[in-house]
């Protein structure tokens, strides 16, 4: 194993910070595994399951079963880390720009196929060997002026070639789900029934540009390019695995968390070893269009009725808004059928606010299709 470090501009003298990654593996043989925690610096379940993935990567390259590359990187975002006020932690948002940490990373798509064009040919794979070759380079050849762009290229420098890219998340209160793009899905099925994922909500572009599908929406963009003269695959599978809720920091759960995604490994070839039987779906997938908010009309004290993980009808009371001045109690309905797999954490709410979110199995929404 080695460590690396990566050194970030210095917004001013004396205050620079560092991305450290743990790399396994030989680059080149087998496939590339890149695997990143806490982007949105203050979800924190993540960074406890890549402590337990470096404990369960360290024995196994002592056992020489890494057959590929993995690249581990346990605290994606040093700069949300440092940003607490009045002991609370800021870490979804850059206080100096007021940008989401887990948006607007570098595509390089058509810079890279400029350069690879003239060399592809009727093979696939010597394709995706000269695509990411070229996709390296134009990543490392694009211009960052702030601390903030410095980390987005540094992160997309070491996930842009990966077979397989998990960014490691967790909602506010949630049960376990995923974000992948659509043409993702069969790969990402046997990841979801591993991890036990109740809903993977899929989009072909959901908007801004976050750090998966920066990943792998590259070669769905090079497939519409070229898939007339050349073969081109779904190369990378990069998937945002949402790890139920902010305190959801648990040792058991981290365990088993890191230990199926091990397994999940062992089955895409990139460590030896036979997985067990893989376990049956408990979700299935929708699209991200088809995931409904519901927000609050009015301010109060929000009082949930229904948890993480049930079934709801539209119509169905999932909260209620209490006026503590006037009593007037206002009831929050579904507007779906659906799974309400994700809930606010706060408990007095403004007018406006989003509290929860259904996953319903029609698409209804347009546009930007993620939150802030």
């Amino acid at each position: 194993m080695q460590t690396r470090h990566h050194p970030l501009l210095e917004p001013t003298p004396g205050t620079r910070r560092e991305l450290v990654s743990h790399h396994y593996g030989t680059p080149g043989h087998g496939p590339k595994i890149y695997i990143q925690a806490s982007l949105h610096a203050d979800e924190l379940p993540g960074m406890l399951v890549a402590h337990y993935l470096k404990r369960e990567f360290d024995a196994l390259e002592a056992a020489g079963r890494i057959l590929g590359e993995i690249v581990l990187v346990p605290m994606a975002n040093p700069i949300g880390l440092s940003q607490r006020l009045l002991h609370n932690h800021l870490g979804r948002f850059e206080l100096h720009s007021g940008e989401n940490f887990n948006r607007h990373y570098p595509e390089r798509f058509e810079t890279a196929g400029d350069v690879a064009e003239s060399q592809l040919g009727a093979d696939a794979a010597h394709n995706v060997a000269v695509l990411r070759k070229a996709l390296r380079e134009a990543v490392a050849a694009a211009p960052v002026e702030t601390e903030l762009q410095s980390m987005r290229r540094t992160l997309m420098e070491l996930a842009c070639d990966a077979d397989v890219v998990l960014d490691l998340h967790c909602d506010a209160q949630a049960v376990l789900h995923l974000y992948t793009e659509t043409p993702c899905w069969p790969q990402c099925e046997p990841l979801a029934r591993w991890l036990g994922a109740q809903v993977t909500l899929l989009a072909q572009d959901s908007g801004d540009s976050p750090f998966d599908e920066a990943c792998s929406q590259t070669w769905r963009k090079w497939g519409e390019r070229f898939g007339a003269r050349f073969p081109i695959p779904q190369a990378c599978l990069a998937v945002t695995v949402e790890l139920r809720g902010t305190l959801d920091v648990e040792h058991l759960g981290a365990k088993v968390d890191a230990r199926n995604i091990v397994h999940y490994l062992m089955q895409r070839g990139a460590v030896a070893g036979t997985p067990p039987e893989m376990p049956e779906a408990l979700g299935d997938a929708r699209p991200l269009a088809g995931s409904m908010p519901i927000a609050a009309p009015v301010g109060g004290l929000l009082v949930f009725l229904r948890e993480p993980g049930a079934q709801v009808q539209a119509g169905d009371v999932v909260a209620e808004v209490i006026d503590p001045l006037t009593q007037a109690v206002t009831p929050l309905q579904s507007p779906v059928d659906g799974l309400l797999y994700a809930r606010e954490q706060l408990r007095f709410v403004s007018r406006g606010q989003r509290i929860a979110k259904v996953a319903g199995r029609e698409a209804l929404r347009t546009g930007k299709l993620l939150g802030a």
